[in-house]
């Protein structure tokens, strides 16, 4: 994709978070898009910047699967006549495989955005993530799925 093509659709990106899609703000878009693609060049121009981009990507579409199926679970459960039998809350220690502080960080904070889990807190030594969540059956399932899931992605993104 070429810078033009690529400024025109940041361009569009920022109008749809604007919420304005007049031709000011699509100018004022396209122009903060041209600076940010001009600081950046040399790790635009690099095919190793899209396989990153594609990477990314990946985790937030896994981000957003995973919201909707948690947010499915917790409505279920809530909305269930017999929460009280259902409702297994736990906290679980998580081994973290990620080890920089912005990996630990991005992984606590998707675990948090996710309805029915929230980081509690990460370990002095940085080996254990402490996990909170509504409903705790299997806490090596929940382990399992943390570790495949979000710990993965992120490990290949920051390769």
């Amino acid at each position: 994709m070429n810078r033009a093509a690529l400024a025109t659709v940041l361009a569009l990106i920022w109008a749809a978070i604007t919420g304005n899609f007049s031709v000011p703000n699509l100018i004022f878009g396209g122009a903060i898009s041209l600076l940010a693609l001009w600081l950046v060049r040399k790790d635009v121009s690099s095919p190793h910047y899209f396989r990153k981009a594609r990477l990314a990507g990946s985790l937030a579409l896994l981000f957003f699967y995973e919201l909707s199926l948690s947010a499915s679970r917790v409505a279920l459960l809530v909305l269930s006549p017999n929460l009280k039998d259902k409702l297994k809350p736990g906290i679980i220690a998580f081994p973290l495989t990620v080890k920089s502080d912005v990996q630990i960080t991005l992984l606590a904070n998707l675990i948090t955005l996710t309805p029915g889990t929230l980081s509690v807190d990460v370990s002095e030594d940085k080996k254990k993530l402490y996990v909170h969540a509504l409903s705790v059956p299997d806490k090596q399932a929940l382990i399992d799925d943390i570790a495949k899931g979000f710990e993965a992605k992120i490990i290949e993104v920051f390769e």
